[in-house]
């Protein structure tokens, strides 16, 4: 498999799943939610779950998700912005490395 990222990169570039009820039922269509870095690029992000999880993705979708404004006490402060990917794996693939069929 061809890399253009350097493999430090890639490890860097996905934070994890992020699971929700939302994220759960999405994962019945083959798509799965990843927390990654904010300064990660489509391309980028579905080299990185191709090289980690050794799966191949057909498209990534991604949202900016802004921080919240917060209280403490007298104090107001913000919550840091994130970057949240919608991950559809290719027909057949799965993250446990076994295909379906």
């Amino acid at each position: 498999m061809s890399v253009s990222l350097n493999e430090e990169r890639m490890y860097h570039i996905v934070y994890g799943l992020h699971v929700t009820e939302k994220a759960v039922s999405g994962s019945d269509a083959n798509i799965h939610t990843f927390k990654v870095a904010t300064d990660a690029s489509k391309r980028e992000i579905k080299q990185a779950i191709q090289f980690l999880f050794e799966v191949e993705v057909a498209d990534v979708r991604t949202v900016n998700v802004k921080g919240k404004q917060k209280n403490f006490g007298r104090r107001s402060g913000k919550r840091k912005d994130w970057k949240k990917a919608y991950v559809r794996l290719a027909e057949g693939q799965t993250f446990d490395g076994a295909a379906e069929g």
